[in-house]
C-alpha cells in the first residue's frame, strides 16, 4: 500500500489545500496571527502520518498518527478563532467543522489499524475503511457550542 492511497491521508491533504485557499486572501494581520498557526497545523496533519507511515517499526507509525491527531485537533481551535473573529464565514466553517469530524474518525480507525507486531516494512501498514464511521468520538461535538454569538 502507498501513503496516497490511504483515505484519511487524502483528506487531510484537501482540507489542507481548502484552507491554504482561504487564508491566502487574509490581510497581512490575520494571515501573521491566525493564518499561519492555523496552515501549519493543518499542514501538520497529513505530515505526520507521511512520517509515520514512512517509519518501519509499528510504534514509530502510531505514535506520529498521535501527533496527527493532536495537529488536528489544534486546526479544530484555529477554525473556531477565525469564525469568532469572522475570518471565515459560517458555511466554510461548517463544511470544515465536519470535514474535521470525518478525518478525525478516520485517524480514529486508522490507529486501531496500526498492527501490534512489528512489521518489516511501513507499507504493511493497514487501513480498515469498515471502522471509519463507527467511532462516535467526533473532533467537534454534535451540540454547536462553537456558535459566533
Amino acid at each position: 500500500m502507498k501513503l496516497e492511497e490511504l483515505k484519511v491521508y487524502e483528506l487531510s491533504m484537501n482540507i489542507a489545500e481548502k484552507i491554504w485557499d482561504i487564508v491566502n486572501t487574509w490581510g497581512y494581520f490575520e494571515k501573521d496571527t491566525i493564518g499561519k498557526q492555523l496552515v501549519r497545523a493543518v499542514d501538520s496533519v497529513a505530515a505526520n502520518l507521511s512520517e509515520g507511515f514512512g517509519r518501519y517499526h509499528y510504534k514509530e507509525a502510531k505514535n506520529f498518527s498521535y501527533y496527527s491527531r493532536g495537529s488536528l485537533y489544534e486546526t479544530k481551535t484555529w477554525i473556531t478563532k477565525a469564525k469568532k473573529r469572522n475570518l471565515i464565514n459560517e458555511d466554510d466553517f461548517t463544511h470544515f467543522k465536519n470535514e474535521i469530524n470525518t478525518i478525525g474518525k478516520m485517524l480514529n480507525s486508522y490507529i486501531k489499524s496500526i498492527g501490534t507486531k512489528p512489521t518489516i516494512y511501513s507499507n504493511q501498514v493497514k487501513e480498515n475503511e469498515a471502522e471509519y464511521y463507527t467511532n462516535n468520538d467526533e473532533v467537534f461535538p454534535s451540540n454547536d457550542q462553537f456558535t459566533n454569538d
